[in-house]
């Protein structure tokens, strides 16, 4: 096994999260893609853990904190670091290492980029970026977000902790339509096909839905709205987490619809004049 930086062969295995032959990636677009490019430039890391073969089995991915769920100064954040569980595809790469790994091969590249300390987030259920795995590797918990905690590992005495960005308003719902609005900032799949999954199902409803999307990518928007990504259906957050089906994305839509045409036909518009 050995860790080394995303290159042009690995591209497409990244941009899916080296999970290519899943159907549910057929859905993710083309905004990771997108966020890659633009974000290339602007202190994006990530690396790769190659098997004897040269298949890549784990990733990690990490940027400036400015860019990233938190707010803070030096610091770089993790956004995901993913083994590959399922034998499925690839197969399994759990319990070879390539996480700690992966974690301290980024760790040693933010110190050498001036980094004062790395942050990451972790759930506090056993499940995937669990925050009990990041406590084994030095974090410390300094903030929590629901099930989610924020934790991180200072390099240096004066470095200041972080903190999440909170969300700070909810999209508003129109009159008469119903409103979905995704906030996308590209760089995480699943939240690109829920987005994906959503453009889509509202495409068959005409005008009585309206579909925006607002990019987080920039810090601004980012801060204003207080969130990285999500998909609102009337102010309601549609879900995180594992993509969201295609059937569950219209079902709630339709319902949506359902409930304004009953709204409206027992409370017309009035006709003035």
């Amino acid at each position: 096994m050995r860790i080394v930086d995303l290159g042009e062969q690995y591209h497409e295995d990244y941009f899916k999260c080296l999970e290519e032959y899943s159907e549910d990636m057929q859905d993710a677009g083309v905004e990771k893609m997108r966020w890659y490019e633009e974000m290339k430039d602007r202190g994006l890391g990530v690396k790769l853990a190659l098997d004897d073969h040269g298949q890549a089995g784990g990733m990690i991915q990490y940027v400036p904190i400015e860019h990233s769920y938190a707010e803070g100064e030096d610091l770089y954040t993790i956004l995901c670091i993913w083994v590959h569980p399922h034998k499925q595809g690839r197969g399994n790469y759990r319990k070879r290492g390539m996480g700690a790994a992966l974690l301290a091969a980024a760790e040693e590249d933010a110190r050498s980029r001036g980094a004062k300390g790395m942050v990451a987030w972790g759930l506090i259920l056993p499940s995937w970026m669990r925050a009990s795995w990041f406590k084994r590797h030095g974090y410390v918990p300094v903030d929590r977000n629901g099930i989610a905690l924020m934790l991180w590992k200072p390099f240096s005495s004066d470095a200041t902790p972080p903190r999440w960005i909170r969300e700070r308003k909810k999209p508003l719902p129109l009159a008469g339509r119903v409103t979905v609005t995704a906030m996308v900032s590209g760089w995480c799949p699943a939240q690109n096909i829920i987005c994906e999954r959503a453009r889509r199902a509202c495409g068959e409803f005409g005008e009585e839905v309206v579909f925006e999307q607002i990019d987080t990518r920039v810090q601004a928007t980012r801060l204003e709205w207080g969130i990285l990504d999500s998909v609102f259906v009337d102010g309601r957050k549609l879900g995180w987490g594992p993509p969201v089906p295609y059937a569950k994305v219209r079902k709630t839509i339709a319902r949506r619809v359902g409930k304004m045409r009953r709204s409206l036909a027992s409370d017309p518009p009035s006709m003035a004049g």
